[in-house]
């Protein structure tokens, strides 16, 4: 995973070396990389946002040519494009969100394998706030505000996409998460647990945001089709 820390530990000097302090700059950092994810997740919001509309033409494209499956592929692609749906959107952000983990998880473990700042060789270790040391867990506060973040978050989300998951997934995304970051956050470095908590509280903004984006585009297409039938 060292090529996937490695460009996060460059930002992070360049942030430090602006900022001086080691938690500001994780936090800057937390902050720019939720912000370039913000298209990516505006754009999987925006193409599941007539996802009940399209699931319906999707069955009735599958039924009408279910002994011809290159034509029925051919007429779902057709609706995809005539709809602005892409099937495969849902999945990327979750892939990234990952990557990025994976990568700042590797980082904070070890930062002095990847960072070449003299400058930050004991910075990593400094207090930050009520927290003693950066790289070493802390025992509650954070994880508590990492699971109850993460329950926000994914509630927000589930308000966007009702439809998304139902029965023991939605309950496992809604309650087994948070606490699954609780206990996570209790063993992992506190660099870690600021960064999961602050790209969470940035996601509820983004769920609130994206709200106002489907009920706007909600309003759109409700017009859209009053049109199309008054034109008929």
């Amino acid at each position: 995973m060292s090529f996937l820390a490695r460009p996060f530990s460059i930002l992070l000097e360049l942030l430090y070396n602006f900022v001086g302090n080691y938690g500001l700059s994780i936090i800057i950092l937390s902050v720019v990389v939720r912000a370039a994810m913000y298209p990516i997740y505006k754009k999987q919001i925006l193409s599941t946002g007539n996802s009940a509309e399209i699931q319906k033409k999707t069955r009735e494209i599958q039924q009408r040519y279910a002994n011809d499956r290159e034509v029925m592929n051919t007429k779902l692609q057709e609706m995809y494009k005539e709809t602005g749906y892409n099937p495969t959107a849902g999945c990327l952000p979750m892939i990234i969100q990952m990557v990025v983990l994976f990568g700042l998880f590797a980082l904070f473990r070890n930062p002095l394998s990847y960072i070449s700042s003299d400058n930050m060789v004991f910075a990593v270790h400094e207090p930050f706030l009520w927290i003693k040391d950066l790289c070493q867990p802390d025992p509650w506060i954070l994880p508590i505000l990492a699971a109850v973040a993460t329950f926000l978050a994914q509630n927000l989300s589930k308000k966007n996409n009702p439809q998304q998951m139902t029965g023991a997934m939605s309950f496992i995304m809604n309650y087994g998460f948070p606490v699954m970051f609780l206990w996570l956050a209790r063993s992992y470095p506190s660099a870690l647990a600021i960064y999961w908590v602050i790209s969470q509280i940035i996601q509820i903004f983004f769920n609130l945001r994206f709200n106002q984006l489907k009920k706007q585009q909600a309003t759109a297409q409700a017009s859209a089709n009053k049109k199309k039938k008054a034109g008929k």
